[in-house]
């Protein structure tokens, strides 16, 4: 399971997510962000779902802060969502539920 969810870095975010053929999910997280941390098993659930379909990739903000400052992530939890190595969607914070994530997802695929 945990090989659905890819760690990328700042080294590997430009290969692994804007060069994707694949729509992509990426997951900002903290290893001491409570809510980040409760939602990963989520998350992990709907990479298997839609494996072959969308990719999805974590990032720990805590090991990739340059990336983060980079990409405006400015709270946790925050996913950004791809499509053609463009950003089409962000969900941050209290936004980040498994229904909105959900319905983000889909439009990626629509």
């Amino acid at each position: 399971m945990a090989d659905l969810l890819l760690e990328v870095s700042r080294d590997t975010y430009e290969e692994e997510v804007l060069n994707s053929e694949l729509p992509v999910l990426v997951d900002f997280w903290g290893p001491r962000c409570a809510p980040c941390l409760a939602m990963m098993p989520e998350i992990e659930k709907m990479a298997q779902e839609y494996e072959g379909k969308i990719k999805f990739c974590k990032v720990n903000c805590t090991e990739n802060r340059r990336l983060a400052v980079e990409l405006k992530v400015m709270a946790l939890p925050t996913h950004l969502f791809y499509k053609g190595g463009e950003l089409v969607g962000k969900l941050v914070g209290g936004e980040v539920t498994k229904e909105n994530i959900v319905a983000k997802l889909e439009e990626l695929l629509a």
